[in-house]
């Protein structure tokens, strides 16, 4: 029962170690559709959360919650190690589960991962206190959407949370004391995400870069709660490899976001993953060093000037090729002789004479090196994920950033495709995810993916504009590694003509055998029922990759501008011969459909009989949409055949 009083030694237990690792909690799919067996672990976990409402919290709640307050609760569930804990909970998030009550008898000292993004609603400052003085080891904590959370609770619980290494504070109330804390209390910092945190101005983001750069501008009077003890406690920048800060700075707008993003680029040397508000012509302001373009800026807050910081980057990247040859030249140096050895000694002593009064001594072989200090392409940034990207100043992300592997990309309606397509190239081999968003013809971005998707194993089009000549077969072939292909577009504005031909038989047709997740969705009036079936030669392409994506477990067609169920049922009947003529086979690939795990056939004309054929087909499905289905009436529905495992939604 709970008691207050101090933790036991079984709270104090160090958790069993495992690889730290974020999970999405958003994903309900992922604790329905586990492949195999579940473990006697799950099964009992299974079992609780089941139990979780109607014995634990429901004790708890009647008898102890609005009556005590407790530091610590006794059991069960103190006694579980940490992951355990964490998995019960992502469980109960998962099913809408988790109550104020529950999260009391959670939050036990050994948690290292905290996410409450499924219950943004429970993130009040009571809770808040109940984090601070019960979860102080958390290495991950999520708050995200917690709009009932004033700063001042925010800077208080993060005082009390110095190991964290992950922290999500999007859509929250978060502004620049929570910054100045973030600066002060959490030095191990890594991720940082304050998108869509409209009380932060980009400005306010400076002091991760140290002390250099919190300006008494932007600093508010300080409250007991948020002030740190002194600025120079934490002159060096956090040890942030990803920094997420879209759509900030609505609340007060203070400088450049360009400027800012420069800034933040150069002092934060260890970022890997940005998204920033004009991150590209940040991008462009550092390559042609424009530098005076942010002097009245530096000057406003009293910062050092933007030129200053890029010399002391370029500095630190010769003292680092420096270091790091140096030591190369002392390894190499171990398997000379002694004779050798004392030649080279010497040579380096007069060579440290020479240059006594430089601040970083040359070597031969990086004269070539010395002399580019000044060239415009000399500082290279090691960005790997990139979001916010425009297209007009892609082609100084290109020299800046050579080694990007995923990108989000915005590409205005009257914006150079070609000059996309021509940058697109310094990564055509890496490329491993892009996103685009263009509100033009999907046509348009064909040669930027024929260039770069050879190596894409994600893809994502948000706002295209298609036409029944849209080329989606010619796209879709020059990307053959996709794992995931996710499409939002608008349907075709003109019908197309009849007798478009069915050529299946093309030994040349497109094959995705690693697409795993496939999304297409076109956009509808809400006052229509049923989509115009203005492109029809469409079922041809959705045809394809059904038939040459076997490995398909998510699967989305919504508002589809052709004749859907035609499609499925004509793949499941060739699929269910073709098991036939292969049964006396001990193992046969895996047919059209078969591992689908969910399914959303929203705003279609499938019918009730073709989904009893799914689920009969698909004995991993656990959800189906078929809502605005106006094929299906409440009658089938009702009358469906009834299958414990999948659920399906009708409205």
């Amino acid at each position: 029962m709970p008691l207050f009083r101090a933790v036991d030694e079984h709270a104090l237990r160090k958790p069993r170690p495992r690889r730290w690792r974020l999970r999405n909690p958003l994903h309900e799919s992922d604790w329905r559709a586990h492949e195999g067996v579940p473990s006697l672990t799950r099964l009992c976990l299974l079992n609780l959360a089941d139990n979780m409402k109607e014995v634990w919290t429901k004790d708890y709640a009647d008898n102890y919650l609005n009556h005590y307050v407790f530091r610590y609760i006794m059991g069960p569930f103190n006694l579980l190690p940490g992951d355990l804990v964490e998995e019960l909970m992502w469980l109960l998030g998962c099913r809408k589960q988790l109550s104020r009550a529950a999260l009391h008898l959670l939050l036990v000292p050994q948690l290292k991962n905290l996410s409450l993004v499924t219950c943004p609603s429970l993130v009040i400052p009571s809770l808040c206190v109940h984090i601070a003085a019960c979860c102080q080891g958390l290495w991950s904590l999520d708050l995200s959407g917690a709009l009932q959370l004033p700063s001042k609770f925010l800077c208080e619980t993060l005082q009390t949370l110095p190991a964290l290494r992950s922290l999500s504070l999007a859509g929250t109330p978060c502004d620049s004391s929570v910054i100045r804390t973030i600066v002060c209390r959490c030095r191990f910092l890594r991720h940082l995400d304050v998108s869509r945190c409209h009380l932060l101005s980009p400005a306010a983001l400076l002091p991760l870069g140290g002390a250099a750069f919190s300006p008494s501008s932007l600093s508010p009077s300080p409250t007991p709660s948020a002030s740190c003890s002194a600025p120079a406690s934490s002159p060096s920048p956090l040890p942030l490899i990803s920094l997420l800060a879209l759509d900030v700075g609505f609340g007060e707008q203070t400088g450049d976001p360009a400027v800012a993003a420069a800034y933040l680029l150069l002092v934060l040397p260890g970022l890997e993953r940005v998204a920033l508000d004009e991150l590209t012509q940040a991008c462009c302001l550092i390559q042609h060093r424009e530098f005076w373009k942010a002097d009245e800026f530096a000057d406003k807050l009293g910062i050092p000037r933007l030129e200053e910081v890029w010399r002391e980057r370029i500095q630190g990247e010769q003292g680092k090729n420096w270091r790091k040859r140096r030591e190369e030249n002392s390894a190499n140096k171990e398997d000379e002789t002694e004779e050798e050895e004392l030649i080279l000694l010497n040579g380096y002593e007069s060579e440290e004479e020479e240059v006594a009064g430089a601040e970083f001594p040359d070597f031969p072989d990086e004269a070539e090196d010395k002399a580019g200090v000044s060239s415009q392409s000399d500082l290279i940034l090691n960005l790997r994920d990139v979001k916010g990207v425009s297209c007009d100043c892609v082609g100084s992300l290109s020299h800046l950033c050579p080694n990007i592997t995923s990108m989000s990309l915005n590409i205005d309606v009257d914006g150079d495709i070609s000059l996309f397509a021509s940058s697109i190239r310094t990564w055509s081999n890496q490329l491993r995810a892009l996103s685009v968003h263009h509100p033009g013809p999907l046509a348009d971005l064909l040669p930027a993916l024929q260039v770069a998707g050879s190596s894409l194993t994600s893809l994502t089009l948000e706002g295209v504009k298609t036409s029944p000549q849209t080329p989606l077969l010619e796209i879709i072939r020059g990307c053959p590694k996709l794992r995931d292909l996710h499409m939002s577009a608008e349907p075709p504005g003109t019908r197309q003509e009849e007798g478009a031909d069915d050529h299946l038989g093309e030994p040349d047709l497109p094959q995705l055998p690693n697409l795993c997740s496939l999304s297409l969705s076109f956009s509808y009036e809400h006052s229509q029922m049923k989509p115009a079936m203005s492109w029809t030669s469409l079922q041809r392409v959705l045809k394809c990759l059904l038939i040459g994506s076997p490995s398909l477990e998510k699967l989305s067609f919504v508002s589809v501008p052709c004749p859907l169920n035609s499609v499925l049922w004509s793949l499941l009947f060739g699929a269910n011969w073709a098991r036939r003529q292969v049964r006396a086979s001990a193992c046969f690939p895996p047919t059209p459909l078969e591992r689908l795990q969910r399914i959303d056939l929203r705003r279609t004309d499938v019918l009730m009989g073709t989904v009893n054929m799914i689920m009969r087909h698909s004995k991993r499905l656990r959800f189906v949409d078929l809502s605005h289905c106006w094929n299906i009436n409440k009658v089938e529905y009702l009358n469906r055949k009834s299958c414990d495992r999948v659920q399906v939604v009708w409205v």
